[in-house]
């Protein structure tokens, strides 16, 4: 009697299974093979560029111990003579920081310094953002191409040159705009005259307003180009004016952009000392009236006081600066951190 088992084809165990397919007829469907796994490329790192990554950390972290160097010695320089002082530091009317014990503070300066810059902010950054949109959508190719010439080239003219200007040219001939002011505006008390020369905050925001152009109308000119070109051509698809596209379309984008390239040209105006030094006539109080001469800045009094200053004097100036050196880091910083915020202007997604 035969007791095996006949097992149905396809029921079988999957060994079984394997095993009829590994047999299957010459002419059924061949079993499918798994390709062995590919071994992972290693990565081949040439010697130019091992050499440029070298550089360029190097480079950066030669940067980084040259700001925190500079840093340690405004700081060291400053300590001892901030101790000895006899006035408020912050808050004193008075530069004697020749005397013994010495009696100076940065009232004046930082108010000076403040007013001058947004003067110079309030002027330069609504023209630099009208000269970029210009240069932008606005003019033709032949105008544009060396109109962006000349503003670059603005950007490498000396301080001193500025200055030289500012005191020869500009200074003579805001005598007419200040007595406008006087007449229309002079009950406010900020712009009243009492005539005299020009060498005043209002003149020196002026000479920085044209110093700072050209970094704020270049700035502004590259994010305006990379404002997406589709939403422009849908805007005037839909039967936009250009200036509708320009208020739709291109200034939303550019915003951060115009805002970090105005925090730049601050940080420019903020830290220039022969222009200012050769136009403002200094003085150690704070006047009302932007018009008349008087007041001074951190960068002028530095450059003016420094020659005649005792060991102590020039530690005083050293602390003077060190402050304008904090606030210069801090509106650098915040440019980097808006521009930071869209990463559109790197250029990747133009």
């Amino acid at each position: 009697m035969d007791m095996s088992i006949h097992t149905p084809p396809g029921t079988g165990t999957p060994h079984d299974q394997g095993s009829d397919a590994r047999h299957a007829p010459e002419g059924g469907t061949p079993p499918r093979r798994r390709d062995p796994a590919p071994a992972p490329r290693r990565a081949v790192t040439h010697l130019g560029d091992r050499v440029f990554r070298g550089l360029s950390r190097g480079s950066g972290i030669t940067l980084l111990v040259i700001m925190a160097a500079i840093a340690v010695f405004l700081t060291y320089r400053a300590v001892g003579v901030l101790a000895v002082n006899n006035g408020n530091f912050l808050t004193s009317f008075e530069w004697n920081a020749n005397d013994n014990p010495p009696d100076f503070g940065i009232a004046v300066l930082v108010y000076g310094t403040i007013v001058s810059s947004v003067i110079a902010m309030v002027v330069a950054v609504p023209v630099a953002v009208g000269i970029a949109l210009f240069i932008s959508h606005y003019a033709p190719r032949r105008l544009a191409t060396p109109l962006a010439y000349v503003i670059d080239l603005l950007a490498a003219v000396p301080s001193i040159v500025y200055g030289l200007w500012g005191a020869l040219v500009l200074v003579p001939h805001l005598g007419g705009l200040y007595e406008w002011f006087d007449d229309f505006f002079g009950w406010t008390g900020v712009l009243s005259y009492q005539g005299g020369a020009a060498r005043s905050l209002f003149t020196v925001g002026i000479l920085l307003a044209i110093m700072i152009l050209p970094i704020v109308t270049n700035v502004s000119r590259e994010v305006f180009l990379q404002a997406p070109k589709m939403h422009e051509e849908a805007a005037l698809a839909l039967g936009a004016t250009r200036w509708e596209v320009i208020r739709m379309s291109v200034l939303p984008f550019g915003r951060s952009g115009i805002i970090s390239a105005s925090m730049l040209g601050l940080g420019r105006a903020l830290g220039e000392t022969m222009a200012v030094a050769t136009v403002l006539s200094p003085s150690f109080t704070i006047i009302v009236s932007l018009l008349d001469p008087g007041g001074g800045t951190f960068a002028q009094n530095i450059a003016s006081k420094f020659s005649e200053a005792s060991e102590q004097g020039r530690d005083a100036l050293i602390a003077s600066g060190l402050v304008l050196f904090v606030i210069t880091l801090l509106v650098n910083g915040a440019a980097r951190a808006i521009i930071a915020r869209r990463k559109e202007y790197s250029g990747a997604n133009a």
